[in-house]
């Protein structure tokens, strides 16, 4: 019979082994995973770009500015002539008591051409087209606004597949740890080396590693699905990006400084208080007077038996003074008033609701900052830790408990890291994007660049015409490829 030493020596070996094998299965499993991601890696830039040029999100925005730009041609229209013309025609008859040679049956037919030129309208133009101009300018600041979301979310479901594919990883690498220790723990139970409660201590941190990884599995397939939705294409190797972000301000100060230059939502306020200075000059014009010219030309023929046909041409200047309309333009002119005090306290808020955002963004990337620094210490801690309680266990100094727990503390600090590491990422680019620097231009990400100065100019210069440019060129009203997208019983 073997004494208690020769036993533990036994067993001693025996773990030995089992610790050789696992770290042998541990090397295989996870050695694959770094030769994959090196190949044909998307970066978080490339997956920035495409949801830049398909994100439908930004693509409705750049519509809803492209219809914007047609206000200024709008308000231009008060500087163009206005001409129309009418036709007619009929059938008169005419009878009389005692008969006259104006007695009997006429066909009435005649046309006018006129043209009606405002000369001067209180300046009403002037100001609706710069009132237009600087609604153009709020668009164009909403879509610089829309354009920071839609990249600062690009990043984030980068990130989160990033994280979530290192967290399935560890997860994996876990329960095929636990397995082996479960089997060891069956097979020492066997020999009587450890009792009922260890083998089942080890079945137990396994089921509940199994667990953890289905639902490690089942976050993964959501965030796949919010990066399709987002980028617009299913994320195959997604390589980490950097830690250390280049475009990074150095300091708060520095942020604050530049958010007040190049924020959308500053730009947007200060531009939406222009237009509203603009539209009380618009409506105070309505109370001073108006000049107009106008002038016709009509023919008619068969007017009646006497007369057969008949030409007049006219040119009349008219001047309007309007007086009273019963208070209707005096209280718009006060509302207008109103609405711009308001537009000049909203370019208050939206600094101090900027600078709270920029400081906000700053603390938050500050403590993923040091939360990192913490994280990897305990993760390399973990690591010695472990590495100590396995010696310590195959001589009899430690329980299997003791070295479960330390397994699920290294396990622990191995997904916070991985959490971390993608609230690092995506805290840089949010301070990038409520500075207002989050833009495919400033980043660089793409050479084909969405200009909204294309279309502005040249919808500005129409003087007529129905059809309109699309962002990838097209020109029809409705286009094939749009029938796809219409209802069974429109696009019949």
């Amino acid at each position: 019979m073997l004494s208690r030493d020769q036993r533990r020596s036994n067993a001693s070996n025996s773990a030995w082994g089992w610790f050789a094998r696992l770290s042998l299965v541990v090397t295989c499993v996870a050695a694959p995973v770094v030769l994959t991601t090196t190949l044909s890696a998307e970066t978080l830039r490339e997956a920035m770009a495409s949801a830049y040029q398909a994100n439908p999100r930004l693509d409705a925005e750049r519509a809803r500015l492209r219809a914007t730009d047609e206000e200024v041609p709008r308000a231009k229209s008060g500087y163009r002539p206005t001409i129309e013309g009418t036709a007619e025609i009929g059938r008169s008859r005419t009878e009389s008591t005692p008969q006259t040679t104006g007695a009997g049956s006429t066909n009435p037919k005649g046309y006018e051409v006129s043209i009606r030129q405002s000369v001067f309208n209180g300046f009403q133009t002037t100001n609706a087209v710069a009132e237009a101009e600087a609604g153009v300018r709020v668009g164009r600041e909403n879509l610089r606004f829309i354009e920071n979301q839609t990249l600062l979310d690009a990043v984030t479901v980068y990130m989160d597949v990033v994280r979530d594919q290192q967290i399935v990883r560890i997860r994996e690498s876990n329960v095929a740890v636990l397995s082996r220790e479960l089997e060891a723990a069956e097979t020492r139970r066997a020999a009587r080396e450890v009792t009922k409660t260890d083998v089942a201590q080890a079945r137990a941190r396994r089921a509940r590693a199994v667990s953890a990884a289905d639902l490690a599995k089942s976050n993964l397939k959501v965030s796949r699905a919010q990066f399709e939705r987002v980028v617009r294409h299913p994320p195959s190797q997604l390589s980490e990006p950097p830690l250390k972000n280049k475009f990074l301000p150095r300091s708060l100060s520095e942020a604050l400084g530049v958010a007040e230059q190049e924020s959308p939502n500053v730009g947007s306020a200060l531009y939406r208080e222009q237009a509203a200075r603009h539209a009380v000059d618009r409506v105070w014009g309505e109370l001073l007077p108006q000049v107009q010219l106008e002038a016709s030309y009509s023919r008619s023929e068969d007017a009646s038996r006497s007369i057969e046909q008949s030409n007049s041409a006219q040119v009349t200047g008219r001047v309007t003074v309007p007086f009273y309309q019963g208070g209707e333009v005096h209280a718009r002119v006060r509302q207008a008033k109103h609405t711009h005090i308001s537009r000049m306290q909203e370019i208050e808020q939206a600094r101090s609701e900027t600078q709270a955002n920029v400081t906000a963004a700053w603390s938050r990337l500050m403590a993923a900052r040091a939360q990192m620094r913490s994280d990897e210490v305990q993760v390399e801690a973990g690591r010695t830790a472990l590495d100590g309680v396995r010696e310590e266990e195959k001589v009899g100094q430690r329980t299997l408990l003791d070295l479960l727990d330390a397994e699920q503390e290294y396990l622990d600090a191995q997904v916070a890291l991985a959490s971390t590491r993608r609230d690092m990422v995506v805290a840089g680019y949010a301070l990038l994007s409520a500075m207002g620097r989050l833009s495919a231009e400033y980043l660089s990400l793409t050479s084909t660049l969405y200009d909204p100065e294309g279309h502005y100019h040249e919808s500005r210069q129409k003087w007529f015409g129905l059809s309109i440019t699309h962002a990838d060129g097209r020109k029809e009203l409705v286009d094939a490829a749009d029938e796809q997208n219409q209802p069974d019983d429109l696009a019949e």
